[in-house]
């Protein structure tokens, strides 16, 4: 491969990054409800006297603790994405970009594809000079 076309594989490589980095940012939202839910629980929004008893409290954290886990690791994982996308631009953490393009690869269907083709591209001998690494 040319140099020149490392590089623009590359910076497609890291636009996509971008792309894929705000998609899961968004979906890792939408348990955003349940979370809603457990804090509405626990805070005694469905204590009703004439109907009975209201949800045990600890339904309600099981609707806060599950959810939140859920948003922590989606969003740290868009985070780690974007940053990849950025050392990839920058020609910089070689193994870095490698760990999270393996990581992305659990994500179907975008995911796999984008981690694949990175993995692909950072493996050629030119783009592994061109990070600096042996």
């Amino acid at each position: 491969m040319k140099p020149n076309e490392d590089t623009q594989h590359l910076r497609l490589l890291s636009i996509f990054h971008y792309v894929v980095a705000g998609m899961l940012a968004l979906i890792s939202m939408f348990p955003i409800i349940h979370l809603a839910m457990g804090i509405a629980i626990v805070a005694g929004a469905f204590d009703d006297v004439e109907k009975g008893t209201p949800p045990p409290a600890f339904f309600g954290w099981i609707f806060i603790l599950l959810p939140g886990a859920f948003i922590l690791c989606g969003l740290t994982m868009a985070v780690c994405i974007a940053i990849a996308g950025r050392r990839l631009n920058q020609n910089r953490s070689y193994m870095f970009c490698l760990v999270v393009a393996g990581i992305e690869c659990m994500f179907m269907p975008v995911g796999t594809v984008l981690g694949v083709f990175t993995i692909i591209v950072l493996m050629r001998p030119s783009v592994k000079e061109m990070f600096g690494v042996a």
